[in-house]
């Protein structure tokens, strides 16, 4: 039997309780002190109620209950039988565009702050599934593993920023090949790349992502940020707007949402096409087409069971305070 206790860090409670002895201990010699100031001996027993047999047992007892009360936090367990079960999750990387134009507040807050809470509202529907993030502008980095672990996607998404990539532009492929390379231990065939972007500017290159895409059995779900009629493209520094970008001729860039790159990148690879600027449509609907695509992988996923024996413990703790409030006279603790 593999006996073990599941919160050992409450031991440290026991520490207190020579505290407490030390406490009583004075409180008692204390209060004999008050006594013999307030009379004489001859007049303290009839001053002073008898003290009862049980006092000797009372300071006792009331450590020993504490005790019991520690030992059935820290949780005594025994380890069970160990079940395997087979648990179907998806693989999913986030390939988030962080090009310039995606500071573009056609859609509110901005197209790139607009992608940003649809990767963490989607993050937070999914139950055991794998994911990470990469972004990518003319050049691409991975920001977030592939993990099951989603207690820091906020801390991951929160600080993406368009100036993060040095080199601007929309490069599909450099960001196709670093998602890539995240599935390398994953099985064809169940890899899923949800691409968020605006499609503007970018390199001509989506039959290069698309291409590695198939060879690499990744599905792609294409998001599309942005309206077709467009807006300026702000440009900020240090948090400040400075103005709007502008061309060689001086005159403001009107940034458009490029749809049929994105169209063509999902349908060749067995996925499909959402429109984005709808924060909440979209979430629901990337997690629809999720279960929808290619197949999900396959893990095999270990648990065991424990019996807790804090029970006893508790009710021994439990009987012992009960023994000292019906037994004590309530007198052997007051002055």
């Amino acid at each position: 039997m593999n006996f073990y206790f599941g919160n050992r860090y409450y031991f440290l409670l026991l520490l207190l309780l020579p505290l407490l002895g030390i406490f009583i201990f004075r409180f008692v010699k204390w209060k004999k002190n008050k006594q013999k100031l307030f009379a004489e001996t001859r007049f303290r027993q009839i001053l002073f109620e008898k003290k009862s047999r049980f006092f000797t047992l009372f300071f006792p007892l009331y450590i020993l209950a504490f005790a019991f009360l520690i030992l059935s936090m820290a949780d005594l367990m025994k380890n069970g039988e160990i079940i395997e079960t087979k648990q179907k999750m998806n693989n999913v990387i986030f390939l988030l565009d962080v090009s310039n134009s995606m500071n573009t507040e056609d859609v509110e807050p901005s197209r790139l702050e607009n992608a940003k809470n649809i990767i963490i509202q989607s993050i937070e529907k999914f139950k055991n599934d794998r994911v990470g993030v990469v972004v990518f502008a003319g050049e691409a980095i991975s920001i977030m593993p592939l993990t099951t672990d989603y207690t820091a996607v906020d801390t991951y998404i929160s600080g993406i920023e368009t100036h993060v990539m040095k080199v601007q532009g929309t490069d599909f492929l450099k960001g196709m090949e670093i998602a890539a390379r995240k599935f390398k231990n994953i099985p064809e065939n169940s890899r899923k790349v949800i691409l968020l972007s605006d499609g503007e500017d970018n390199e001509g290159n989506e039959n290069a992502a698309i291409k590695k895409a198939k060879e690499e059995g990744i599905a792609v779900i294409s998001v599309g940020i942005g309206t077709e009629e467009g807006a300026p493209i702000p440009e900020y520094v240090f948090g400040q707007l400075m103005g709007y970008k502008t061309d060689a001729d001086g005159e403001i860039v009107i940034s458009k949402r490029q749809t049929q790159a994105l169209k063509n990148i999902a349908e060749s690879t067995g996925g499909t096409y959402i429109n984005g600027n709808n924060l909440d449509s979209a979430t629901d609907e990337i997690i629809e087409n999720i279960g929808k695509i290619n197949a999900s992988s396959t893990a095999m996923v270990k648990s065991q069971n424990a019996e807790h024996y804090y029970q006893y413990s508790l009710t021994a703790s439990f009987f012992l305070f009960c023994v000292i409030y019906f037994f004590n006279p309530k007198k052997d603790f007051n002055v």
